[in-house]
C-alpha cells in the first residue's frame, strides 16, 4: 500500500514537472501570433522538451494530437468546406415548404454532411497522401514541410469556390485591415494570403452563395403562396389561412420535380473543384490573387 502511495506521488510531480517543461518551451511564446502557429511545431517542440523522447512523439502526445484534431475538426468541417453552403440551403428550403420542422434539423444536418463528404473526398485524399502519409510513414521528417503539404489542397479548393464566385471582396477586406496594400490586386499572390485571412473571407463568401442560390430556390414556392392567397381573397374566404391550402399544393410540386434529388445535384455541382477552376484560369486571368 505504501509502495502505491510512492508512486502515485512520484507520478503527480512528474506531471508537475513535465507541465513545467512545457510551458517553458519556445512554443508557447509562438501563440501570441496566430498567423505563425503551426501544431505540428508546437507537439514537436514539446517532444524534444520531455526528458526520455529523444525528439520523437509519444504514445502520450500521439493520443493528444488526436484528441485535439478531434475537437477541431467540427470548426474545420464548418469553416473550411461546403458544409455551410449547404445547410443553410437546405434550411431555407424547409422554410421555403412551410413544413416548419420538417424534416428535423438532425436531417438536415447528417443530410448535409454527408453531402459535404461525397464533395470533399478529393480534397481530403491529397491532403492524406499529400501531407499526413508522407510524415506518419517517416518519409518527410521535416513538420513544417508536412503542415505546409496538408493544409495546401485545402487552401486551393477554399481559393477555387472564390475564383468561380468572384467574391474577392471579403479578401480584400481582410487583408486591408492587417495591413496589406491592396491597390493594385494584380500584384497580389495566393502565398500573399494565409490562413487566418483566407478563412474567414471563404466563409463571407459561402454564405453570400447560399443565401443566392436559398432565394431562387424560394421564389417558386412563394409564386404558391400568392396565387392561393388572391385566390381565397377573391373567394371572400379571408378566414381560412393560405398555408393550409397552399402546402399540399407545394409539396406536391416538390414531389413530382423530385426536389430534393434536384437540390442536392444542384449543390454538388456548385462546388468547383480545383482541378476544373484550372483549367478555366485563362478565362478569368486577373479576377483575384
Amino acid at each position: 500500500m505504501s509502495r502505491r502511495r510512492g508512486n502515485s506521488g512520484f507520478g503527480g510531480r512528474g506531471i508537475i514537472a513535465a507541465t513545467g517543461m512545457l510551458l517553458a518551451t519556445p512554443c508557447v511564446a509562438a501563440v501570441s501570433s496566430p498567423s505563425q502557429l503551426n501544431p505540428i511545431e508546437v507537439l514537436q517542440d514539446a517532444a524534444d522538451a520531455v526528458p526520455g523522447m529523444d525528439g520523437e512523439l509519444s504514445t502520450t502526445l500521439n493520443i493528444l494530437v488526436l484528441l485535439t484534431v478531434l475537437s477541431l475538426a467540427p470548426s474545420i468541417l464548418i469553416l473550411c468546406t461546403c458544409f455551410t453552403r449547404i445547410v443553410i440551403v437546405l434550411g431555407l428550403l424547409r422554410q421555403a415548404l412551410g413544413t416548419q420542422s420538417l424534416p428535423p434539423s438532425q436531417v438536415i444536418v447528417g443530410l448535409s454532411l454527408f453531402i459535404t463528404f461525397v464533395v470533399m473526398t478529393p480534397t481530403m485524399a491529397r491532403m492524406y497522401e499529400e501531407g499526413i502519409k508522407p510524415y506518419v510513414d517517416g518519409q518527410d521528417a521535416n513538420y513544417a514541410v508536412a503542415w505546409d503539404q496538408t493544409k495546401q489542397p485545402l487552401r486551393d479548393f477554399m481559393f477555387s469556390q472564390l475564383e468561380a464566385t468572384g467574391n474577392w471582396s471579403g479578401v480584400y477586406m481582410m487583408l486591408n485591415y492587417r495591413g496589406v496594400d491592396t491597390s493594385d490586386p494584380g500584384a497580389l499572390n495566393r502565398s500573399d494570403v494565409d490562413m487566418l485571412t483566407l478563412i474567414p473571407a471563404y466563409v463571407l463568401s459561402e454564405l453570400k452563395v447560399a443565401f443566392l442560390i436559398g432565394f431562387r430556390i424560394y421564389l417558386p414556392f412563394l409564386v404558391i403562396d400568392l396565387i392561393i392567397a388572391s385566390m381565397l381573397v377573391s373567394m371572400g374566404m379571408l378566414m381560412l389561412p393560405p398555408v393550409l391550402i397552399s402546402l399540399p399544393f407545394k409539396l406536391l410540386l416538390f414531389v413530382l420535380v423530385d426536389g430534393w434529388q434536384l437540390v442536392a445535384g444542384s449543390l454538388i455541382t456548385s462546388v468547383m473543384q480545383p482541378e476544373a477552376v484550372q483549367s478555366l484560369a485563362g478565362a478569368v486571368a486577373g479576377g483575384g490573387p
